[in-house]
This record gives structure tokens, C-alpha cells and sequence, in this order.
């Protein structure tokens, strides 16, 4: 079994999430400025979800809603009124106010078949946005936050995905120092423009944030200019720990999570390596480990497990990479170490990460005659879709299924593929 795959775009150039740290706090200004800018959201219904469906009496529903209100006296009370006499059930409201105007956002639990948008357009709101909710959103604003600000402080490679939880469903991609828009066409505190955040990154280039179907309002823009401080006043950081895996012929390795720290022997393995083993990996031969393993080993752009000997030579990496809204799984084991299980062994963590993490499925590259990655793959136990194009495969598994731990246990013996 050649347990390699390779990057969707011939090596490791993605578009990927570049960490920043900025000042936390918009100004008045900058509130009536966005407020000016901002006339309309779109149409009800305009962003994925299902609309209100006609179901049973008696059934209830989760929505999340958002409705523009005139800023005065009284407006918030005509809309709960409004909604209060088609028993609906207010469970959290926040509000974002934008000087004349304000974003009341809501979590309802209202009777199958309510019109909502009907409802709320009655009592005055407008530019209403309605998707529905489950019951992850029933932790109140400030209990989230704070979770997902604890997740990013114990781990870097949390912030993107801390950040697409606080923000809802978007789109985070990085464009390097050098390209498109550079560093400097973006102010030192940020920009938000209806529906796209950009902020600086410290080590260069910018990052953006970008949600089509629903403008940001500048409330979300300062929650996450401080999330994104957070995480670059602490700094480089990842949890430790490792597993122990007892190979079928005798001998334990282990498996643990690796960063830039790992450079040096992440190279030298790939040193090790044969031109074939390379090749599938990467697409076609390689030549300078350095065009790429700083980017793939960063926990700015996924994360990197770590197969290590007694010895602590690495002889295989498994990366779970963030690619915009999609998730790539890619695996490397040295020659002398395949046909052991440790491909099967790392690919089954990163799904297992993955699946934590709430993505909805991972992807993985590789070549049509790559069997051994594909029996990986399809050793997982997940329902899959394979696409291929000129000798290209991409295998796709859906995470729906994946149980609460699909890896083998601390210390458990792991099988030959």
C-alpha cells in the first residue's frame, strides 16, 4: 500500500486563513458610517435554508431570525406582540444597533407553518433573514463566545473555526504579502463592507471574511477583530499529548500533533523518501521541501499529526487542511514504514478531528492507481463519493456517520492495510 495522497492543486498552494491581530473596538463613526451603507438584506429565505414548511398541528420549529427595526420607543414591543399572539416562543434576542436603525437578531421556537417574515413585516421589521436553528443554538451569546474563545487560546488551528462558528456560515480565505491586495490596501483596524470583513495579518497579506447571503453587522466585525487579537497575543501553540500504536510485527510508535516546530525532521523524512512515494503525495516530483512544508506543518491552515518512532524520527504526516468551506485530508508515510497500517491509522484521526470540528465531510487527492488510498478511504466505514478526471481521483466522505471516536483507543494495536 502506497499510503500517500496529494493536494487538490498540485502541492500545497490553497486559499487559506492567515491569522491577525487588530484593535477590538469600532467607533461611533464607523457605526453610522455602516448604517448609511447598509439599506437591505436579502429576500427571506435567501440564504440556503428551507422556508417555513406547511407540517402538522402542534409540531414547533427552531428559527433564527434577523429583522430591521426603527430605533424608538415602543418598535421592539410591537414585534414581540406581534409574535407572541402566533405563539411564538422568544428563546434569546440580541440586538445590534446601528444608529437610526436596529438588527434585533432571535432565536424562535414558533408553531409548524408560522409565516414569520409576514408576521414581523406587520409589526414593522424589514429586510428580514430567516434560516433555520437546532439545538446548538440554544447556548446563550456570551456561554459561546466564550467557549469558542477558550477552544482558540488551547489551540491555533481553532480560530478559523471558532470564527466561522461566531459568524455563521462564511467563507475564510488569507491572499499572501504579495498578492492580489496587499497588506497595505487595508486599514490597520479592518474593513467591513456589507458582507465582507478584511483584516490585516501581522505576518503579511490580509485575511477576509465572507458571508453573501447576510451583511455583518459592526458588532460581529468587533467580536471578531477580538477573537483574532486573541489569538495572536498568545501566540504559536498547540494542544500536547500523544497516542501509543503497536505495530502487528512488534514495536510501539506514536502519533502526535506536530507544528514548524517539526521542520527539520518533517524534511529529513521527506528526504528519506522515494521519488514515487513523492510524486503521489505531490502530484508530480519535488525538489525543495521547503516550498511547502512551513505552510502545510502552520496550524494557521489545519492541523498535522505526527507519526513518530521510540527513536523520535518522524516517518509519516497526516494534514487536515481548511480550504475555504471544504476540508482536505493528505497523508505521507516514508517508504520503509508503509503497508504497516499507519496510513489507515492517521487518516481515521484526522476524520475523527474533522468530524469534532463539524465539518461535513473531507476530501481527499490522490491518483486513479493509488489503491492503497482508496482502500484508506473506503476502510473508514463512510458513505463516499468518488470524482476522477484525467488519471485525477478525488474522494470525498461524509462525516454524518462517523461515530464519537473513530480511532483506535490509547495504546490499541492497530491493523495491517
Amino acid at each position: 500500500m502506497s499510503e500517500v495522497t496529494n493536494s487538490r492543486h498540485g502541492g500545497p498552494v490553497h486559499r487559506r486563513w492567515i491569522p491577525v491581530g487588530l484593535a477590538a473596538r469600532c467607533s461611533a463613526g464607523f457605526h453610522a458610517w455602516w448604517a448609511r451603507r447598509h439599506g437591505s438584506a436579502p429576500p427571506a429565505h435567501d440564504t440556503g435554508g428551507a422556508p417555513p414548511p406547511s407540517a402538522a398541528a402542534g409540531e414547533s420549529e427552531l428559527w433564527r431570525m434577523r429583522t430591521t427595526v426603527k430605533d424608538e420607543p415602543g418598535a421592539l414591543a410591537a414585534l414581540c406582540t406581534e409574535l407572541a399572539g402566533l405563539r411564538v416562543d422568544i428563546l434569546t434576542l440580541q440586538t445590534h444597533p446601528l444608529g437610526a436603525d436596529t438588527v434585533d437578531e432571535f432565536l424562535l421556537r414558533a408553531p409548524a407553518g408560522t409565516d414569520l417574515t409576514a408576521a414581523v413585516g406587520r409589526a414593522g421589521g424589514t429586510a428580514t433573514w430567516i434560516e433555520r436553528a437546532d439545538a446548538h443554538d440554544l447556548v446563550d451569546a456570551p456561554t459561546r463566545v466564550l467557549g469558542l474563545a477558550a477552544r482558540t487560546a488551547q489551540d491555533a488551528s481553532e480560530l478559523p473555526l471558532a470564527l466561522r462558528q461566531l459568524l455563521g456560515r462564511c467563507t475564510i480565505r488569507s491572499l499572501p504579502a504579495d498578492g492580489p491586495e496587499p497588506h497595505g490596501t487595508v486599514p490597520a483596524e479592518g474593513s467591513l463592507e456589507d458582507t465582507v470583513i478584511r483584516l490585516r495579518a501581522p505576518e503579511g497579506g490580509v485575511i477576509t471574511v465572507e458571508r453573501p447571503h447576510l451583511p455583518f453587522t459592526p458588532t460581529e466585525f468587533a467580536r471578531a477583530r477580538a477573537l483574532v487579537e486573541l489569538d495572536a497575543r498568545l501566540g504559536p501553540r498547540l494542544p500536547r499529548g500523544r497516542d501509543v500504536l503497536r505495530l502487528p510485527e512488534g514495536g510501539d510508535i506514536s502519533v502526535r500533533r506536530a507544528d514548524t516546530g517539526d521542520l527539520a525532521a518533517a524534511r529529513a523524512m521527506h528526504e528519506r523518501c522515494s521519488a514515487h512515494t513523492l510524486r503521489m503525495r505531490y502530484h508530480g516530483p519535488v525538489g525543495d521541501a521547503d516550498r511547502y512544508l512551513n505552510h502545510l506543518l502552520s496550524p494557521r491552515f489545519g492541523r498535522t499529526l505526527a507519526v513518530q518512532t521510540a527513536s523520535g524520527r518522524i516517518v509519516g504526516l497526516g494534514h487536515l487542511l481548511w480550504d475555504g468551506d471544504e476540508t482536505e485530508v493528505a497523508l505521507i508515510v516514508e517508504d520503509a514504514w508503509q503497508r504497516r497500517g499507519i496510513g489507515g491509522a492517521l487518516l481515521a484521526r484526522l476524520v475523527a478531528m474533522a468530524a469534532e470540528a463539524g465539518c461535513a465531510h473531507v476530501y481527499a487527492v490522490t491518483q486513479a492507481a493509488n489503491t492503497g488510498m482508496v482502500a484508506a478511504m473506503r476502510g473508514l466505514g463512510l458513505p463516499l463519493d468518488y470524482q476522477i478526471e484525467e488519471g485525477t481521483l478525488v474522494v470525498t466522505a461524509r462525516l454524518d456517520a462517523v461515530p464519537s471516536r473513530n480511532a483506535p483507543e490509547h495504546g490499541e494495536r492497530i491493523g495491517r492495510s
